[in-house]
């Protein structure tokens, strides 16, 4: 009878162990892949760096020694990382039955890219010159001189906002603006967008039209409560780059997406906190940020326009 027990053994303990050590090695290659990604998309991208941050979360995620982690494999120009973690599994009751050990190997994949489209949580656009404008801020172009984004650096002031032009900032008007000019602002328009089903669901993607909501206040539709609840936190706003038509028929064309983080805000009555401006200016005060957004609100590439906003996701491993 000892051997049926012992091979009854193997399989609760054993596999029960070799099915611990495959979560944890799952863990560590998850988190492989993604700070892998998330370096990427921060510009700090190298095969070397990689494998060494794959090597350190097989490690950091593993309970003994014994963990490897290393690059399946590794490509910057599509934005695409898989991490392969292994180990071998020394068994304690299966050598009775001829088993040693066993090799166990699994695998995770992430992407990154930068926004090309997706859904803002506010119905609120800002000219191209507002984003180029900023302090630090560098205009990034290709090897024919196109405008492919701009540098953000580590840390930025604060800035105000206008919704409209204003004695505050005649050299760039806050709803104005193609990339290397500043224009007039659109007419009837103060950059606040058509929302979508609801105040915080405005669809847009780049090079498309999106609708100007008119009037000088906060569009029908939307609550304080919406604005609020982002004091604090870092959004994406969409930048536009050009304008046409004037009032309700008026678009806004979409550059890009910007990653702002929220410290104030005037939209008059009771849209306000740690209001930044005063009398009919309406504005929306912060700086803009690196930020790697881990949600599935927007739509991403490694070709996007880098605007110091990127998108990093865990993809299926086949």
């Amino acid at each position: 009878m000892m051997v049926p027990i012992m091979i009854l053994a193997a399989l609760a303990i054993d596999i029960g162990a070799m099915h611990a050590d495959k979560q944890q090695l799952q863990a560590g290659a998850d988190a492989g892949a993604l700070a892998i990604a998330q370096d990427c998309a921060r510009d700090d991208c190298g095969s070397t760096i990689a494998q060494d941050t794959a090597e350190a979360m097989a490690a950091a995620n593993f309970n003994a020694a014994g963990a490897e982690g290393g690059l399946s494999s590794f490509d910057p120009a599509t934005g695409e990382v898989t991490v392969e973690t292994s180990t071998t599994r020394e068994h304690w009751f299966a050598p009775i039955i001829g088993i040693d050990s066993s090799p166990i190997r699994v695998q995770s994949s992430a992407r990154w890219g930068y926004p090309t489209g997706g859904t803002a949580v506010m119905p609120l656009t800002f000219s191209w010159c507002e984003l180029e404008g900023q302090e630090g801020v560098t205009v990034l172009r290709d090897s024919e001189g196109n405008v492919t984004g701009v540098d953000i650096p580590e840390a930025t002031p604060d800035a105000v906002l206008y919704n409209k032009g204003s004695e505050k900032n005649q050299a760039c008007p806050g709803t104005s603006g193609s990339i290397g000019s500043s224009e007039s602002p659109l007419p009837g328009g103060f950059g606040w967008l058509t929302p979508g089903a609801s105040c915080g669901e405005t669809e847009s993607v780049i090079d498309g039209w999106v609708g100007s909501d008119t009037g000088n206040n906060v569009p029908s539709g939307c609550a304080p409560e919406d604005f609020s609840k982002w004091v604090g936190k870092t959004v994406l706003l969409p930048i536009f780059d050009k304008t046409t038509g004037t009032g309700s028929g008026g678009e806004y064309q979409i550059f890009g997406y910007a990653a702002f983080t929220v410290s104030g805000y005037d939209f008059a009555g009771s849209y306000r906190n740690n209001s930044p401006c005063s009398g009919s200016d309406r504005c929306i005060s912060g700086s803009f940020d690196r930020f790697v957004d881990l949600t599935d609100a927007f739509d991403y590439s490694p070709e996007g326009p880098r605007m110091g906003a990127a998108v990093v996701a865990l993809t299926l491993t086949e």
